[in-house]
């Protein structure tokens, strides 16, 4: 159900905008699609789990205001991030 410390510096490499970048929106909307990915197959298999659900739905909210802010600040940085990650908008 959590995202594995390779994966995440998969993500972190993939797009980080410089060495070391864990901050931008880019990579914290990645992580954040990972864990959103996950969450939505556990409820698959469990879907009484609604302790779970309300994490789920906190960080979808939390995703779509860092994809609100990137998209106020720069749009074709938005554009190509949804793209990439295949989140439809």
């Amino acid at each position: 159900m959590s995202i594995t410390p390779e994966r995440k510096a998969e993500l972190i490499q993939k797009f980080a905008a410089k060495d070391g970048d864990t901050g931008s929106p880019e990579v914290q909307v990645a992580i954040l699609t990972e864990r959103i990915t996950n969450l939505t197959e556990h409820f698959k298999d469990h879907k009484k789990d609604n302790h779970s659900r309300r994490g789920l739905l906190k960080l979808v909210s939390k995703r779509r205001s860092l994809l609100d802010y990137l998209k106020r600040k720069d749009e074709s940085r938005y554009q190509k991030l949804i793209a990439e990650l295949g989140i439809r908008r």
